[in-house]
């Protein structure tokens, strides 16, 4: 049978999925559901030859009952609609969950990014921003990076919306570079909040990170920077896959040489400290922990049958999928989801707008140590509700943000 790997309908079953563990209302429930708007354009780019080309761009507010909307902009391939609404969800129920002043928001452009040029992707990240202007502001959406975006689309995204409204504001995007109003900190603190998980979940079964095996999907934005902090905490990763391919080492991967090789061009089946295996291969080999930090649905339902670990963090935006969630959870292996395991990045966010909006920067030390704080702060929050209603950390995750959502709602009531 073939999974439905719709992404917007699996975030809608999974919210749905929680409904009757809460007495909140079936209609207050359907507007949690809904998103609020989607804006969709066309994104004109001038490519260097002269030729003119139009690419689908798109920004989501899903629900932003509880502040301005929060989320990233991506340029991938597979950029649709329901994609980029089902992101916005996420990021709806990420910020409520580690209870900070945002709701969800994701954007986004079909494109192949790789195959422009620096100049091209310029013009391409300003058209784009001239159509969504409209719905940026510092109290109404504040984008961020996400796949094949960085400070620099940033800083010409920021430069775009400032010309445009004639304000300097820079609490009108996070993830920009230091010299734009960019703070210490933004940069792998989705890696760091993965780690600070893995700690936590470990913690909880009295186990430490010393020693332990892991298998590492993506060693991109958010796996690059974990693998490092993994490896200095004393894990050992014994196998990394990505689009080119995995490699194995059972005594652990060295990070420094490998990120060095991909640095300069090299790609992992060319990596000469590892064996190069098959990626089917990779997800059925004996580990403690496995950390998908790529894209959506890297986990179906068969490959969830011959995983062979005791946890998995998820690092990316919907790794598991909904059947695979169910086959892992009569396995008994234990699932963190992603709305709390990479929060590290929006709560980084906040800090980032912030500070913005008060115009003083922390320290790192200040910026590292709260980041840490608000991880623990809701995962102690998860692992509590979970104990208590004898629920996955799946759903004690989303009846929590879930309720927060309905209480901002219910207070603020409706209007006219």
């Amino acid at each position: 049978m073939t999974e439905n790997l719709n992404p917007l309908k699996a975030i809608t079953d999974r919210i749905r999925s929680v409904r009757n563990l809460t007495s909140i209302h079936k209609s207050l429930f359907d507007l949690i559901v809904q998103p609020e708007r989607l804006l969709e354009v066309s994104v004109y780019l001038k490519r260097d030859s002269g030729e003119l080309e139009i690419y689908k761009g798109y920004r989501v507010h899903h629900d932003t009952s509880r502040g301005p909307g929060k989320g990233g902009i991506r340029y991938h391939p597979d950029v649709t609609a329901d994609s980029i609404t089902a992101l916005a969800a996420e990021m709806s129920l990420k910020t409520a969950l580690v209870d900070i002043p945002f709701g969800g928001a994701k954007g986004g452009i079909a494109c192949h990014p790789e195959a422009f040029s620096e100049a091209e992707l310029e013009r391409l990240t300003r058209r784009y921003a001239i159509e969504i202007n409209p719905l940026v502001g510092t109290y109404k959406d504040v984008p961020a990076p996400d796949v094949n975006t960085n400070e620099k689309v940033m800083a010409w995204f920021a430069d775009t919306i400032w010309a445009l409204n004639g304000q300097n504001t820079t609490s009108v995007i996070t993830g920009k570079p230091l010299a734009l109003g960019g703070v210490l900190g933004h940069q792998g603190a989705t890696s760091l909040g993965v780690l600070i998980t893995v700690k936590n979940i470990l913690q909880k079964h009295n186990k430490t990170l010393a020693g332990k095996k892991i298998i590492l999907q993506g060693f991109g934005k958010v796996g690059g920077p974990l693998a490092f902090l993994l490896h200095s905490a004393g894990a050992k990763i014994v196998a990394i896959g990505d689009i080119s391919g995995a490699i194995y080492n059972r005594f652990g991967i060295d990070v420094v040489s490998l990120g060095a090789h991909l640095k300069n061009g090299g790609s992992l089946n060319g990596f000469n400290h590892a064996e190069v295996i098959d990626q089917k291969e990779m997800w059925a080999l004996k580990a403690d922990l496995i950390i998908p930090a790529a894209l959506e649905n890297a986990i179906d339902s068969k490959i969830a049958e011959v995983i062979d670990c005791k946890y998995i963090v998820e690092a990316a935006n919907g790794p598991v999928t909904e059947a695979a969630d169910k086959i892992l959870a009569q396995r008994q292996i234990v699932v963190v989801p992603d709305i709390l395991s990479n929060a590290g990045g929006v709560i980084s966010s906040s800090f980032e707008w912030a500070q913005d909006r008060q115009g003083y920067s922390w320290d790192a030390k200040t910026a590292t140590d709260r980041l840490t704080n608000k991880m623990t702060e809701a995962f102690e929050e998860m692992w509590g509700r979970s104990q208590v209603n004898k629920i996955s950390l799946r759903q004690a995750c989303l009846l929590i943000a879930v309720e927060r959502l309905a209480q901002a709602h219910t207070y603020r009531g409706t209007f006219p």
